[in-house]
């Protein structure tokens, strides 16, 4: 009998630990959520030239690594030249115009003040120097508008990153705004991590957050929230014109009811173990403590 409530007391007390237990991780996966549904991103620039014509250097290479400022490529400047030329000429032309109804300008106007000459000859006089400072000044304009285009011919780099998905060469013809390089700003990347909308009243901005890559699960860095997304695209149709502009964010199990999960965007402030790259995948766990304050946030670099 003794050995039978000894059964049934040790069977009561384990189940009471596993309870507990049970208790105490859903408590902690409720107020410190974790996900391995992460993801690093980063800002891509994507580079156009600002003039049409054929490639005659590109000294860049397939994901190399670049400054702000390097040369990217150079598109043949012989035509932006010779309209530079072109528009220096006009220039030339406009101002000696110019000049010279400024003179007839002066000297209708002494002679109508001597009252020699008519006042229609008089307004002539100042129409025709007004048209001539007009043209001088669309003349200029388009100097400067040949200056810059000649200067678009060599496109540089406007921010350090990597270049990826680099496919073209020396001879190929480039148009106006078409986007030809991809550059990864390698000063903007985060992670995007996925949490259930469940777990969102415990997602606060400033909260301290525990990340490892994929690989390296022994070598874990450390980041901040900073935002929680406002909204994903329905996928029944109703976000209208939204398409592209919301995150998609697919269900795992059709069969099943589950909670959304929304894109929380975490700064990286701890050194990863390896170069970050776009589409890593992450694990990130929220540190236990409170949030800190709005003051705090702002004061945090």
């Amino acid at each position: 009998m003794k050995i039978a409530v000894y059964r049934y007391l040790v069977t009561l007390i384990v189940v009471a630990i596993a309870a507990v237990a049970a208790w105490f991780l859903y408590q902690k996966y409720v107020t410190d959520p974790w996900t391995r549904d992460c993801q690093v991103r980063a800002n891509i620039v994507g580079i156009a030239p600002r003039v049409a014509g054929p490639i005659i250097n590109i000294p860049v290479h397939d994901n190399q690594e670049v400054k702000a400022g390097d040369l990217l490529f150079e598109i043949d400047p012989a035509d932006y030249r010779t309209a530079l030329e072109s528009a220096q000429a006009s220039v030339a032309n406009a101002d000696a115009n110019f000049v010279q109804k400024q003179q007839d300008l002066d000297r209708e106007t002494d002679l109508f003040q001597r009252k020699v000459n008519s006042k229609q000859e008089f307004q002539n006089a100042q129409n025709a120097f007004a048209s001539a400072e007009a043209q001088l000044g669309a003349a200029r304009a388009n100097l400067q508008q040949s200056e810059l285009n000649l200067g678009y011919t060599k496109v540089y780099a406007p921010v350090d990153g990597y270049l990826t998905n680099v496919n073209t060469s020396r001879g190929a013809y480039v148009h106006t705004g078409d986007q030809l390089l991809a550059l990864v700003d390698a000063n903007s990347f985060w992670v995007a991590a996925y949490f259930k909308e469940t777990q969102l009243h415990s997602i606060k901005p400033g909260r301290t957050v525990k990340m490892t890559l994929m690989g390296y699960h022994d070598e874990p860095f450390e980041g901040k929230i900073d935002s929680v997304a406002w909204g994903i695209f329905v996928q029944d149709g109703s976000g209208g014109s939204s398409t592209g502009l919301l995150a998609a964010v697919n269900q795992t199990v059709d069969w099943v009811r589950l909670p959304e999960r929304f894109p929380v965007r975490i700064r990286i402030t701890g050194k990863p173990p390896i170069p970050l790259r776009i589409g890593q995948t992450v694990t990130a766990a929220v540190l236990p403590g409170p949030a800190p304050t709005s003051t705090e946030i702002s004061k945090q670099p």
